[in-house]
């Protein structure tokens, strides 16, 4: 009696006592592993993040950077304004391929934390017991809407994202992009803003860009076709257009802007009234339309110099007895 009176007590301490060890026994997965679990997850997937970031940044700056001791392109038949320009747009390439390096890698270091975010969730929901398969199926479905509603959306970041890539224009740089013409002011992943040269502003999505013109990249070239007319000799032509040249390589103003001696290229055209005649000189980026303009002023000088006649336009009247006698009525 006093046995059973000692062991039952007030009534439910004995069994909570009783029940307590193996309580504890059958929570201790529940209590202890699922968090340990959890936080090994979560090690894991943060390590993979950092070594994510790492590779990436790597690869990134091993495609964009040009490798040490690589020899510089474009270099200048002389020394003097026009290396200091092609000096300035190599350092802003350099600033551009930085720029892009660290957009591109942003960009893909974003991804990476997304998708082990998400594989992280997936993963936590799955130790707690709750079911994925339906979760997964409202995703498909919601992912499957949107992706219809945003295929243009999606579109225009991945066309910025490779244009971005393969440095196709920056900012700074004169383009062509079909209608919008001008200076690119700003460049992302869904729009890129080029102001035109009456002032205005384009917002152009990356999507709808077909072809690119760039006239800022590496060089450019001056071409002027000169017309004359056919009694004209030829060689007379070509060495007052070559001496023209050689007046425009020296002087200080324009010597600069030129990589390379003017040349005559030869006779372009046959026309009806005369013939064509073209020039051409490789120069400086940005820089030949003033080269052109100069040049086609020159030019027009040396001509009238040496007494060679520009062909123009001329009308013929023919005249009959109907328009006579129309004019006497």
């Amino acid at each position: 009696m006093s046995h059973t009176s000692s062991s039952t007590g007030p009534a439910g301490k004995p069994q909570l006592a009783a029940s307590w060890p193996d309580w504890l026994g059958d929570h201790t997965t529940a209590l202890i592993g699922i968090p340990l679990r959890i936080a090994l997850i979560v090690v894991i997937l943060l390590v993979v993040r950092a070594l994510a970031k790492r590779a990436i940044t790597r690869v990134v700056q091993r495609v964009l950077e040009p490798p040490a001791g690589e020899p510089e392109r474009s270099r200048p038949r002389r020394t003097g304004r026009g290396a200091a320009v092609l000096h300035r747009d190599r350092s802003r390439a350099r600033q551009r391929r930085e720029q892009r390096a660290r957009t591109i890698g942003s960009v893909l270091s974003s991804a990476v934390t997304i998708v082990l975010f998400m594989v992280g969730v997936a993963m936590v929901l799955d130790q707690v017991g709750i079911a994925l398969g339906p979760l997964l199926a409202s995703a498909g479905v919601v992912g499957l809407a949107i992706g219809f509603g945003a295929q243009s959306l999606v579109a225009d970041y991945l066309s910025g994202l490779l244009i971005m890539i393969e440095d196709q224009y920056g900012v700074g740089d004169s383009v062509d992009l079909g209608e919008a013409v001008g200076e690119v002011e700003q460049v992302g992943l869904r729009l890129t803003h080029v102001r035109d040269l009456n002032g205005g502003l384009w917002h152009i999505r990356n999507g709808e860009i077909m072809r690119v013109r760039n006239d800022s990249q590496e060089w450019a070239r001056a071409v002027l076709d000169v017309a004359v007319t056919y009694d004209a000799d030829l060689d007379t032509v070509y060495r007052v257009l070559e001496d023209t040249g050689r007046t425009l390589s020296e002087d200080p103003d324009f010597a600069d802007l030129l990589l390379e001696d003017v040349s005559v290229w030869g006779v372009q055209a046959l026309d009806a009234d005369g013939v064509t005649v073209r020039v051409a000189v490789r120069t400086v980026p940005l820089q030949q339309w003033a080269v052109t303009r100069e040049l086609r002023r020159r030019v027009k000088d040396a001509l009238d110099a040496a007494g060679i006649d520009i062909p123009f336009a001329r009308a013929v009247w023919m005249r009959g007895e109907a328009s006579e006698a129309d004019a006497s009525a």
